[in-house]
């Protein structure tokens, strides 16, 4: 016991009170403190779902600083980061995230939050860094962020944020990073952002922002990193910009930018990796002092209007890897020296991309083309004027697998070392001057998809080693001198879809080959000196759309076989000696184009199908013809003629002509029952409405931000009404300047032009044609599907609805109908190459329709004849042999199915944060299907049943269901389940569920 007598034991006593009390005042302060966290994190728990789980640990059996994606400071407790990127977070951020004052992290990077970020933010004064890309937040960026003094990266692009970048952002006076790209921000790019003495990267990239850039910005000295593409900015380039010397990657693309580029550019920007200009109206000279650049990666100036003679010496940029200069006016004023900067290009030795076309070069090809890197995969030089032959040292460039020389002056003959380039998978000469003979060596292409050599001077015979190109999927020699017969090696290319050979001096007859060309769409031999009759195999090539072997010498009647190729879309046999009766199957064609004129053809003109339309056909010049429209003026036919003398043989020939015709009308229904109703009056009837840009812009509003109901990397689909129409249609606007979107759009039209099911999309017509701006115009109509996609059904906050297990199961079993249709029905085979959820539309009654063919390929019988090579499709959902190079398969649409069943069925998408190199998506459920498959399933579908039989049942049939899924997307395309096998498998699963007890 201390006794209070003595002054030493009142100083203890008032020591010990002391302690006590400062002791008291820390952990009362640090309670609260901790309290006040607690709080502010429930309440952010409380406003988002959690759909896979990662919150689980947020409870109350443990302390918050232990829950995941949550980090505390050692001395106190309290929170000072939260780092939830891409765990498939929904829902909005509220607004007690402002209480957690010791909060130096936040990142919410790649998730689904949605509305206004909350201006209590601004409170977070400790915080440095601040995430919240790649969600959906909207209204406007709040200006009281300039109270985060001590923020250092600001990260809010691909969002929906809208209104102006606030003055007060400039407040913040240690901000190295501000990236708000991907927004639709407006209100110009303020002046006041100079004073961000501190930037190193800013980047307001795909912003609606409009204005001028302002000459302030010249004042941010540490800027390595400036992205400013796509802000609908015009005037100059401030030449202030030019002395941010530290400046790495400079990207002002796709503006209205004019003026021109210093002199001195490259001695101002010495240390550039990336300089991208494109799509800009830029002027004059491009500055020989890019050569200073020494550091430049990559270089894109295309599609602007720079002039005069390209003058760079490339041979010091050592790390070159990427040069776009296409549709620029570099011009020498005809020097044959224009294209020497060519010969610097030769110390490029990583170079892999040359895109030089339609830029007026002229003068030759220098033989120094040949030193250039064998990295090298494009080279594109034509739409210039170019004159001259092309250097055999072509034959050098070993990397080469796309090649364009197209629409030049080029002269001579094509060199033979063109067969040395073995990678080669497309070859553009056509419209030039190349005479002499085709080379003998293109047959050592094996490797060569399409190859234009139309509109030349080429003579002599095709040469049949080109029958050795077995992925050729397009031959184009027309307009040229050809002669000699068609090499019946070239008929035997089953991966042909296109071949033409028209204005030629081709003779002799069709060889019966070509009935082995079961791919083929589109076939011109018009304008030739070929002769005999045409030939009944012909008739096996079912996928032909285009025929055109008009202006021969063929003769006797067309053959019946003709009949089985019922996609024809043209057909002209106009000019030859054609004889007999208008088949009368041509009726039943869906023709947009038919041309029978100049014949011997006689007796009656149909009047169905394509004879309904006066002006879809032609029958001039065969003299012998009776009825048919009104508008065509032929003399009525006669029922009964009266030949005396030979009335016994007509009585004969009556009889026997009905007695076939009776024949046929049994082959005729038999084979319209064989086909599923294929021929039916509906789909005979079927015609395409044709609109145009104007028609479009006033269906979808001006195509405006209201009626936008979806958007890809090359294209942006509205919601709309035709004229006289009220039911809605979805228009599919192709951005025709993303590379590739051009070619997406003609192999959809390709695909929808015969396909039809279902289960597939159904388009309405399609669009290609030049907006109000000259610029070119291509769209696609589809009807319109209310239920929107399956991956917005799956993982869109914004839709309420929740997918039950039998929806899950039909729609499924719609998508592998319209995949066992593609595959297994159609001919040739059809790949669709990008099957995900976002291309699964679903209508009024919750059916499954497959769209989006941009990357449909056509195979023939055997997929393995796939010309494609590369990665195609979406980054998930591919299969692994894509990205190793292999062609495009069946087998590859099977394991995308079996990534979409199992992210059906689990809610989980392929890239989510939890799957990496250890794990991913077909390893999560196979695991799953060795203990216990309910736990990786999405909680909605999960139904507790009323008997135990019922409940084994119900696991049985959601293990089988993921079963097929991990079946079909195992890494080996030989152990993959065959669609067919699935798409019945899913019917049993279903009927098993549907047979549950009550």
């Amino acid at each position: 016991m201390i006794s209070l007598s003595s002054p030493s034991s009142i100083c203890i006593l008032f020591y010990t009170l002391v302690v006590f009390l400062i002791t008291f005042a820390t952990t009362s302060g640090s309670y609260d403190g901790n309290k006040s966290d607690h709080l502010a994190l429930v309440s952010f728990k409380s406003l988002i779902s959690n759909p896979y789980g990662v919150l689980a640990s947020w409870n109350s059996s443990s302390h918050f600083c232990n829950w995941s994606g949550v980090s505390c400071g050692k001395r106190h407790r309290r929170v000072t980061a939260i780092n939830l990127q891409s765990k498939g977070l929904q829902g909005s951020l509220s607004s007690h995230v402002g209480n957690l004052s010791f909060l130096r992290l936040l990142t919410l990077r790649n998730n689904s939050f949605q509305g206004a970020i909350p201006h209590e933010l601004g409170r977070l004064f400790r915080l440095r860094f601040l995430i919240l890309s790649e969600n959906k937040f909207n209204g406007v960026i709040p200006a009281n962020l300039s109270g985060c003094y001590n923020l250092e990266k600001l990260w809010l692009e691909i969002n929906n944020l809208v209104g102006s970048v606030p003055l007060e952002i400039t407040f913040l006076s240690k901000l190295t990073v501000l990236s708000l790209g991907s927004n639709n921000l407006t209100g110009g790019i303020s002046p006041f952002l100079g004073n961000m003495t501190s930037m190193e990267a800013f980047s307001v990239t795909n912003n609606p922002l409009d204005g001028s850039i302002p000459h302030t910005l010249g004042r941010l000295k540490n800027s390595k990193i400036f992205y400013a593409g796509e802000c609908n900015l015009h005037g100059i380039i401030p030449h202030s910009i030019y002395n941010l010397s530290l400046l790495s990657n400079f990207s002002l693309a796709a503006n209205q930018l004019t003026g021109t580029l210093p002199p001195t550019l490259g001695s101002m920007l010495p240390n550039l990796q990336l300089f991208q200009l494109w799509g800009n109206q830029l002027s004059g000279l491009l500055p020989p002092s890019i050569s200073n650049c020494s550091k430049l990666d990559f270089l894109e100036m295309r599609n602007n209007n720079f002039s005069g003679k390209l003058t760079i010496d490339f041979a010091k940029l050592k790390y070159i890897s990427y040069i776009n200069l296409e549709f620029n006016n570099f011009n020498g004023g005809g020097d044959a020296n224009d294209m020497n900067f060519i010969v610097s290009l030769g110390n490029c030795s990583i170079l892999a991309k040359l895109f030089l076309g339609y830029c007026n070069f002229q003068g030759v090809v220098p033989t120094s083309v040949g030193n250039l890197s064998h990295q090298l995969s494009h080279l594109e030089l034509g739409g210039n004027q170019l004159y001259g032959s092309l250097p055999s040292s072509i034959g050098n460039l070993v990397g080469l697998t796309y090649l364009t020389l197209e629409e030049n002056q080029l002269t001579g003959k094509i060199p033979s070392t063109i067969g040395m380039l073995s990678k080669l998978h497309e070859a553009y000469f056509y419209e030039n001057q190349f005479s002499n003979t085709v080379p003998h060596a293109i047959g050592n292409l094996s490797m060569l998809t399409l190859i234009y050599l139309g509109s030349n001077r080429l003579e002599g015979d095709i040469p049949p080693s080109m029958g050795n190109c077995h992925q050729l999927q397009g031959l184009y020699l027309q307009n040229n001198k050809l002669s000699g017969k068609i090499p019946k090696e070239i008929l035997q290319l089953s991966s042909l879809i296109f071949l033409y050979l028209s204005n030629n001096s081709l003779f002799g007859s069709i060889p019966t080959e070509v009935e082995d060309l079961k791919s083929l769409n589109e076939l011109d031999l018009s304008h030739n000196h070929l002769s005999g009759f045409i030939p009944s195999s012909l008739g096996r090539c079912t996928s032909l759309t285009y025929l055109h072997i008009n202006n021969n010498l063929f003769q006797g009647m067309v053959p019946y076989s003709l009949s089985l190729v019922k996609g024809l879309e043209e057909l002209d046999l106009s000019r030859n000696n054609l004889s007999g009766q208008i088949p009368p199957f041509l009726e039943w064609f869906s023709l947009k184009y038919l041309n029978l004129s100049f014949n011997d053809f006689q007796g009656q003109v149909p009047v169905k199908g394509v004879f309904s339309n006066a002006s879809a056909f032609s029958i001039s010049g065969n003299n012998r013809l009776c009825g048919g429209l009104v508008e065509l003026r032929l003399p009525k036919c006669e029922m009964a003629r009266k030949h005396n003398k030979r009335f016994t043989l007509f009585i004969i020939v009556i009889l026997v002509s009905c007695t076939v015709l009776s024949v046929l009308s049994i082959f005729y229904v038999w084979f319209k029952k064989k086909n599923n109703g294929q021929l039916s009056q509906s789909s005979i009837n079927e015609r395409f409405l044709k609109v145009s840009y104007d028609q479009l812009l006033k269906a979808t509003d001006g195509f405006s931000e209201a009626n936008l109901i979806g958007q890809g990397g090359s294209s942006s689909v509205y919601k709309g009404t035709l004229d006289h129409d009220d039911e809605f249609v979805a228009v599919k606007v192709l951005h025709l300047r993303i590379r590739g979107a051009h070619k997406r759009f003609i192999a959809e039209c390709e695909a929808w032009r015969t396909i039809r099911h279902r289960n597939l999309l159904k388009i309405i017509t399609s669009c290609s044609s030049i907006d109000f701006q000259g610029n070119d115009f291509k769209a696609l109509v589809y009807e319109f599907m209310p239920n929107g996609s399956l991956h917005d059904l799956l993982h869109s906050n914004a839709n309420r609805s929740r997918l039950n297990l039998f929806q899950r199961i039909n729609i499924l079993i719609d998508v592998a109908s319209a995949l066992d249709y593609l595959h297994n029905e159609c001919i040739p085979t059809v790949v669709h190459g990008d099957m995900k959820p976002s291309n699964i539309l679903l209508d009024n009654d919750m059916v499954a329709h497959v769209g989006d063919f941009g990357f449909a390929k056509f195979v023939g019988n055997n997929s393995n004849q796939n010309n494609s090579t590369g990665v195609k499709g979406t980054v998930g959902y591919t299969p692994p042999e894509y990205g190793l190079g292999s062609k495009m398969t069946s087998s590859g649409d099977v394991y995308s199915f079996g990534i979409l069943l199992l992210e059906v069925m689990t809610k989980k998408k392929p890239t989510d944060d939890i799957f990496n190199e250890n794990l991913s998506l077909h390893k999560f459920a196979y695991v799953a299907l060795l203990d216990q498959v309910i736990d990786v399933l999405d909680v909605d579908i999960v139904v507790m049943q009323s008997t135990e039989t019922n409940a084994r049942k119900m696991e049985e049939c959601l293990a089988a269901t993921i079963r097929i899924g991990v079946s079909c997307s195992v890494d080996s395309p030989s152990q993959r389940m065959n669609i067919n096998n699935a798409l019945h498998k899913l019917l049993h699963v279903r009927a098993t569920l549907e047979n549950l007890e009550v």
